[in-house]
């Protein structure tokens, strides 16, 4: 599917999951070489820069989390940009392109005569798109804090599966804007070298790489959070289970002496003190009581329970 939108200054052009007919129209159109032509018909697999006299190409992978199963994953979108028109290639819908289109689609109702050119509607792109990932993160972080809430308030078991999969969609979305560095930077150097558009497009390449780069910070900071909260965790964890075992360590001890008392007085011999004596059970079960409270007392005066 082809979708376009033009202005005054340049065009945009959208290719949603292209047929190679559809493919080859548009790079007739606006003259695209035909090695850019044969990368954009299928997917590529990491990011790549390539370009010709008339027209440069950037493929790059976005962090996106999935509609259908939930797991992190990427998206790729193609760039093809020369000095009047940009080219959007993508083989699956891309949520933040969706809704850069209903917003242009609202602008040009609103304001049909608007003038936009190319390196306005590239960096424009640009930055929505960094915007969407800044989304993102923010939803995962808000996830994040709900995680933090349930571990303190006694759910640590709980939350060891939720922290490490908010920890795994932090380490794919910091992979997936590391790996966009230096092929983004190479494909503005390149725009740059071909003098497809004015001196001021300096400024937006500055800006498109503070975008970038704060994105790749922000998912710094909160995958740091996430570890040091995954280790918190993990300490609450052991010290639970260093309670448990100081419990049942303590239940134990408690009732080793009476195992002890009861069997010694069980044995029935010759002899058996109290054998006897009508009050036995009684004076047996006091003495059980005082032996437990001695080790009690003993316990918390060494402040091993309590």
């Amino acid at each position: 599917m082809i979708f376009r939108y033009e202005y005054q200054g340049g065009v945009w052009v959208d290719l949603e999951q292209p047929s190679e007919e559809e493919i080859r129209q548009v790079a007739h159109e606006f003259s695209i070489g035909e090695r850019i032509e044969k990368e954009l018909i299928s997917p590529t697999p990491t990011a790549l820069v390539a370009s010709d006299a008339g027209s440069a190409l950037l493929v790059l992978h976005f962090p996106a989390h999935g509609a259908e199963n939930g797991e992190p994953g990427s998206q790729e979108i193609d760039f093809v940009v020369g000095s009047h028109f940009i080219l959007t290639v993508r083989y699956e819908i891309v949520a933040p392109l969706y809704n850069l289109k209903k917003l242009f689609e609202t602008q040009k109702i609103v304001a049909p005569n608007t003038l936009i050119t190319a390196d306005v509607l590239f960096e424009i792109l640009f930055v929505h798109l960094y915007t969407s990932v800044r989304d993102h993160i923010n939803h995962v972080v808000d996830h994040l804090s709900r995680i933090e809430r349930d571990m303190f308030d006694g759910s640590e078991r709980t939350t060891v599966r939720a922290i490490s999969s908010t920890s795994r969609e932090f380490l794919h979305m910091e992979a997936a804007l590391a790996n966009q560095e230096e092929p983004l930077q190479r494909f503005l150097s390149a725009l740059t070298q071909h003098d497809f558009f004015n001196a001021s497009f300096a400024e937006r390449i500055e800006h498109i790489l503070t975008e970038r780069t704060q994105v790749a910070r922000l998912v710094n900071t909160h995958r740091a959070v996430a570890s040091e909260l995954r280790e918190t965790n993990i300490a609450l964890l052991e010290a639970r289970q260093n309670e448990i075992m100081k419990t049942l360590t303590t239940m134990t001890v408690l009732v080793l002496p009476l195992e002890l008392i009861a069997f010694i007085f069980g044995m029935h011999l010759p002899g058996t003190p109290l054998e006897g004596d009508p009050n036995a059970f009684l004076i047996v079960m006091a003495f059980m009581l005082g032996a437990v409270g001695l080790l009690v007392l003993y316990f918390a005066r060494k402040r091993w329970i309590f």
